[in-house]
């Protein structure tokens, strides 16, 4: 049951972002906007940062989205194959490159223990032989953008049954639903 009051005939994550989060719902639609759009990350790895978040967050909705199928015109629906998502969370994969491993390993860490992080320069180190400094800042965006939008759909339990995909991206660079009026 939601934490704030939504009316009865309107779906409860929708109607918290759409209306309720005002200008500031406007502002975390435009950023998640700009990491699904505009990310250089691969495919694969934007995924896996943005699965592995939905782990932690416990995002019931975040689990059951594809980027490949649900996010319009971006990526290629056979980009990220169902198993990369069955073992994001296990690091042994054999299927994950080393990089994938560190996106992934960086998403968990920047979640659970940001400020240890900071000062592990063993981790940095092995960040930068596969990360350019501009690609860690953009893996950074991403994984903020997906903790961010997770964490308050969980905190205020909104998930629901929301109808968000497919997101289909505007010229002015909103996102919206399929779902009429539905803004995200």
């Amino acid at each position: 049951m939601p934490n704030i009051e939504i009316p009865a005939d309107r779906d409860p994550m929708i109607f918290l972002w759409a209306e309720r989060a005002g200008p500031l719902g406007a502002a975390a639609a435009k950023f998640s906007n700009t990491a699904y759009y505009a990310s250089k990350l691969s495919p694969r790895e934007f995924e896996i940062v943005r699965m592995r978040i939905a782990q932690i967050n416990d995002c019931r909705v975040c689990q059951t989205f594809r980027s490949p199928r649900d996010v319009v015109g971006r990526f290629d629906e056979d980009s990220v194959p169902e198993d990369v998502y069955e073992h994001v969370g296990d690091s042994t994969w054999s299927g994950f490159s080393d990089r994938e491993r560190l996106a992934m390993e960086f998403a968990e860490r920047f979640v659970l223990d940001h400020l240890a992080m900071s000062e592990d320069g063993a981790f940095w180190v092995r960040l930068h032989e596969h990360f350019t400094d501009d690609e860690l800042v953009e893996l950074a965006c991403c994984a903020g953008a997906h903790l961010v939008n997770g964490r308050i759909n969980r905190v205020f339990d909104v998930e629901g049954d929301c109808s968000i995909r497919p997101v289909v991206r505007f010229p002015d660079a909103t996102v919206a639903s399929s779902s009429p009026g539905a803004a995200r």
